[in-house]
């Protein structure tokens, strides 16, 4: 788990597009027209924003690019994140001409059919892989039609590790051109208060930086704004590239009056703990160093830098030794001895004279090392009070002696028989890194990549300096028994000097007065206990600073950990524990909608006559040369039919498609305010539309000339017992009878299996019951003192495959194929309207053509649609009446 890789905080975003398929006279595709500055054939991305809220360490983070093609041709353009391993993708919308199309969490496997079935009739265009040391990359690539936008927007949360005192947040900053709207924007809120906020980058200079960053933080909240203009992104003044290619650190701590801090929101807690000012433990570190023929070189002589620069910083009141192998075993000492001075300078002296030779015996090197902890240890040759650590550095597999990586495992486990952690590190990437984490986890270690770079030294260093300084042993965090259920890790072998312990869980009865938490552990002196008391009412008040707040952190907080400690523990775990483990790992993750490497999330979007189906996985830390990289995210086109629509927007019109003959058919309802209409009803699937007529602000003389819209929408299915109430004002949705309302101003998705609501602010809603079957609610908003029109809603059918051949209502009858015959054009009483005769449905009726505005795209504007205009509140296409069609309520 990516956990054990990187045990910081590492937050590394910024989009980039790439796009392809440019012709090889770009201007003749783009013709004389001038293109905004940073365009690249023809693609503008004209914003890149990064906003990142980290609450309680909780980071939950938004890219969004939004581009446009001035080309007079499609083009693709490919979205490229790069993000946190230790992260989890939460969403992934593409929004296309203002119609977004948005991602569900699923079962890898079920999406791994899905993907495989698309496939086989399209392409691969996307990936999320290993990106370097903290990062992965997410790419997916998507066709933007001439003159069309598109918005990608990636959603992913994680937990912020503390790392030598310090939480970091690293963002790749890499926009591959010029940007008119360029953003990052951090905001921190940390109820214990914050102590330092720094920002820096590596691409530009500190003169520069200071007018394009402003950094502040003040009592609980933070804010880090880098907002560069155009000028500040030019390589040189006169160039059209952009300097914007490298890192962007963000570091920060909060105040620590107290060694720990308890939060609770809505009966979920998350307890930190980082006492500070405690006396070190003393340790015993035995460093097993692989001097096999592989090390050669390089490799081999930045480790011994890295062993000479942490000799310097060993304390006299620590015990070393190291232990060499290649195809032999080897020790600088028979036993533990104290670093002393004189001690030191020997060890010196023998790592200076290391030099690389043969095979690579790990199992009996870290057996020997075992051994020589657990000897000092029972023969009291190292203090009472003293901690045992092994570190092992090895670039190979086993292949001398034992070998098997199994054995090697249950050997090890059985000699450290959980008395103290191993610590792997793997260099390079010619290795089994699995092995070596799974072997470390069991120990309760980790482990870590040292990546073969001109750092490789400090690298090791860096992972030292991390354990060096043990401030606690045997750490238990205890609460009252009965008090709280699920609750995460809550026993540590150490605490290690500038890291921190998070535990979270579930209260029993969120109704309770106080809540109380012990943290016990042996420090270099005594046991210490540590009691923290949260008086509920206090944390109420604490609360209300909503505004860095978003919804349930501490839930997902919780969530998040439990996740990644289950997915830790299965990397061990064989047989029934194994399979209860990935349950209940896929089970939250499906929930609290996370890409864990146990899940997909799936975007599937029709693009002209297609769909395209993006899948996003979570990749493993596996090796990086290995020609299958364990998981990506892809991106696959398909041919499907033609998807006519249906929908009813402004006063009210009515528009049916007719692809077969390339035309469309409209009428209008003229009813009176109050009034329900049956718009869809299936009795196979059991979903039913119903829309309510709302009235101008105030009413005429003539009331026939009175407009009326629809001002609230009903979405039922009868099958999931879920309900959609939608007004100008709230989107209210039921699950049963638990109620959760939402409002205009919100982006946000909510799924369950078979159906997904996206809300996108101020726009539009998005719902889709599994696959065939979505709709579209467009809001329309008017000004605030316009003194006739209220807001209203639009409606549209935007595939109706997966609605039963018993579909009926005002737009669902038209669901079924159906013809018409249009003859004898003529002009009729507007002479730029000419009237017709038809013939639909056996009757034949006069009919004049005229045209209706479609919203989907353009909510201001909206797109003419030429059609076919029936008379008579659409007697004579529609079945029966328009009054056969009212219903009493609108579910």
């Amino acid at each position: 788990m990516a956990l054990a890789q990187w045990p910081c905080l590492i937050l590394a975003l910024l989009s980039g597009l790439a796009v392809s398929g440019f012709p090889r006279n770009p201007s003749r595709l783009l013709g004389k027209r001038s293109l905004p500055e940073g365009a690249v054939n023809g693609i503008e991305v004209y914003s890149t924003k990064v906003n990142c809220k980290v609450t309680s360490r909780f980071a939950h983070n938004v890219v969004t690019t939004r581009a446009v093609n001035h080309a007079n041709t499609a083009k693709e353009v490919s979205f490229d994140v790069e993000l946190p391993k230790t992260a989890f993708i939460t969403n992934f919308t593409l929004t296309i001409d203002g119609v977004t199309y948005p991602g569900n969490v699923k079962e890898k496997e079920v999406a791994k059919k899905q993907y495989e079935k698309a496939v086989s009739q399209g392409k691969t265009a996307g990936l999320v892989q290993a990106s370097g040391r903290k990062l992965e990359k997410f790419t997916v690539s998507v066709n933007v039609a001439a003159g069309s936008k598109v918005t990608f927007e990636l959603t992913y949360e994680e937990l912020l590790k503390r790392h030598k005192g310090k939480y970091e947040m690293y963002l790749k900053v890499q926009p591959k051109q010029l940007v008119k709207h360029f953003e990052i924007t951090v905001d921190i809120f940390e109820p214990q208060g914050i102590s330092t906020l720094d920002a820096e980058a590596s691409f530009i200079t500190n003169d520069l930086l200071g007018s394009a960053l402003t950094k502040s933080f003040s009592g609980k909240k933070g804010h880090v704004s880098f907002k560069p203009s155009l000028d500040q992104q030019r390589s040189c003044p006169t160039c059209t590239d952009s300097l914007l290619k490298g890192d962007f650190i963000v570091t920060y701590d909060v105040n620590r009056e107290s060694p720990a801090n308890v939060q609770i929101v809505n009966g979920y807690f998350v307890h930190f703990f980082a006492p500070q000012g405690l006396p070190v433990v003393p340790k015993s570190v035995v460093f097993v160093i692989d001097v096999s023929g592989s090390m050669f070189g390089r490799k081999m002589e930045q480790t011994k830098d890295a062993l000479l620069k942490i000799l310097e910083d060993v304390k006299k009141d620590d015990y070393l030794n190291f232990i060499l192998f290649s195809g032999d075993v080897t020790t600088w000492k028979d036993s533990l001895v104290q670093a002393t001075p004189e001690n030191i300078q020997e060890a010196r002296k023998f790592v200076m004279d290391i030099h690389d030779q043969g095979m690579t015996n790990i199992n009996d090197a870290l057996l020997r090392g075992i051994s020589m902890l657990n000897k000092a240890r029972e023969e009291h040759t190292v203090p009472e009070r003293s901690t045992s650590i092994i570190i092992m550095l090895t670039d190979g597999d086993a292949n001398v002696g034992e070998s098997r990586p199994e054995k090697i495992q249950e050997n090890v486990r059985n000699a450290i028989g959980g008395k103290f952690p191993l610590y792997n590190l793997g260099f390079g990437n010619n290795l089994n890194y699995n092995f070596l984490e799974n072997m470390a986890l069991e120990n309760h270690g980790l482990a870590r990549r040292i990546y073969e770079d001109s750092d490789a030294n400090l690298q090791l260093q860096g992972f030292y300096e991390e354990v060096a300084n043990p401030l606690l042993t045997g750490v238990e965090v205890e609460y009252p028994q009965n008090a709280i259920l699920d609750l995460t890790q809550n026993s540590y072998q150490h605490f290690y000097d500038g890291s921190e312990i998070v535990v979270a869980g579930r209260l029993a009865d969120e109704d309770m007065n106080s809540f109380k938490a012990d943290v016990k552990g042996h420090g270099a002196i005594n046991d210490l206990t540590f009691t923290e008391e949260v008086n509920m009412k206090e944390m109420e008040k604490a609360l209300q600073e909503r505004d860095y707040i978003f919804g349930d952190y501490i839930e997902r907080l919780w969530a998040y950990l439990t996740i990644e400690q289950l997915l830790d523990k299965r990397k061990n775990a064989q047989g029934e524990e194994k399979e209860n483990l990935t349950a209940q790992a896929l089970e939250l993750s499906l929930k609290y909608h996370f890409v864990t490497p146990l899940t997909s999330m799936v975007v599937t979007k029709p693009e002209d006559n297609e769909n395209q189906t993006a899948i996003a996985n979570k990749p493993g830390e596996g090796p990086l040369d290995a020609e299958v990289i364990p998981s990506m995210a892809y991106l696959t086109s398909y041919q499907v039919p033609n998807i006519p629509y249906y929908y009813v927007d402004g006063d009210p019109h009515f528009i049916i498609q007719v692809p077969e003959k390339d035309d469309a058919i409209c009428f209008n309802i003229d009813e009176d305010p109050g009034t329900v209409l049956r718009l869809i009803q299936d009795p196979v699937t059991g979903l039913t539309v119903n829309g309510q007529i709302i009235g101008e602000k105030r009413s005429s003389s003539d009331s026939q000339t009175r407009r009326t819209y629809f001002g609230k929408l009903g979405i039922a299915s009868a099958q999931m017992d879920f309900r959609i109430e939608v007004t100008p004002e709230n989107i209210t949705l039921w699950n049963g009878d638990a109620l959760s309302t939402f409002s205009w101003l919100d982006t946000v998705m909510v799924t369950r299996d078979g159906l997904s609501v996206m809300i996108n602010r101020k726009k539009n809603m998005v719902v889709s019951f599994g696959d065939g079957i979505t709709f579209v609610v467009v809001l329309h908003r008017v000004w605030k003192k316009e003194p006739a029109h209220h807001d209203f809603l639009g409606f549209y059918v935007v595939d109706s495959r997966g609605m039963s051949a018993q579909t009926h209502g005002l737009l669902g009858q038209f669901f079924h194929p159906f013809d018409f015959q249009v003859s004898d054009v003529h002009p009729g009483s507007d002479p730029t309207k000419p009237d017709a005769t038809m013939m639909v449905k056996n009757h034949q009726l006069t009919v004049t053509r005229g045209s209706q505005k479609d919203y989907r795209k353009d909510i201001s504007v909206g797109r003419n649609v030429p059609c076919w205009f029936v008379h008579n509140n659409g007697q004579g296409l529609i079945d029966g009446i328009h009054r056969d069609y009212i219903v009493p309520n609108l579910f």
